[in-house]
């Protein structure tokens, strides 16, 4: 299996446009913030899922077809119904980005303090997420982790590649191909909040899945 993945850097851009309440369910929509990301986004040139054309070609050639046109659209808003039906209450935020799904899983809730080892009690929500890219099987996903800026960089790169790599092998466990997955982990370099506040380092210790369609 590949151990590389995914520049989530439009998790990032995206965190604050058009991301869903994980207990109520309800969209919370930021028409400037959103129209911000998607413009930083396009010049940035963020559109190209990293190993891309590499996942795409052997998917294909495994007999799994790449989506066109108007179907990709319908396709990915099909999956993004699925998951938030799947994940609404378990703290798991959902995030439609054009044509890719982002999903965001806080550290608190997805691993104990200073370990990669996906917590047990979060088996069942990775299950639902599980579920539903099989369902959808024509989309390529990628898994970023995150962390807060307390310790060494070094240790921060470390822990978060491994927290990326135990959600994407649980995933795969579950009957996922592991062609279609791709993981990294950036350490502290891609905050969304303020590390000088536990509520900033918090949001910042996550490990984030972005879903974009085979096309």
């Amino acid at each position: 299996m590949k151990t590389k993945i995914l520049a989530a850097a439009l998790a990032a851009i995206f965190v604050s446009a058009c991301t869903t309440d994980p207990y109520t369910g309800q969209q919370k929509v930021s028409n400037l913030a959103g129209g911000a990301a998607l413009g930083a986004a396009a010049g940035a040139g963020l559109g190209l899922l990293a190993g891309g054309d590499d996942r795409k070609n052997a998917l294909i050639g495994a007999g799994i077809g790449a989506l066109a046109g108007g179907a990709i659209g319908g396709y990915m808003d099909q999956q993004e119904s699925e998951l938030r039906a799947q994940l609404q209450g378990t703290g798991v935020s959902v995030t439609r980005v054009g044509n890719n799904i982002v999903l965001n899983m806080p550290s608190n809730i997805t691993f104990d303090s200073d370990q990669s080892a996906v917590k047990p009690e979060f088996y069942p929500t990775l299950n639902s997420v599980a579920l539903v890219l099989k369902k959808f099987n024509r989309s390529l996903v990628d898994v970023a982790g995150h962390t807060d800026s307390t310790g060494s960089d070094s240790y921060n790169l470390t822990l978060s590649q491994q927290r990326a790599q135990s959600v994407a092998s649980y995933l795969i466990s579950q009957g996922n191909n592991s062609q279609r997955f791709y993981t990294q982990g950036f350490g502290e370099s891609r905050p969304v909040a303020d590390n000088s506040t536990e509520f900033g380092r918090a949001a910042n210790r996550r490990v984030e899945i972005q879903i974009a369609p085979l096309s």
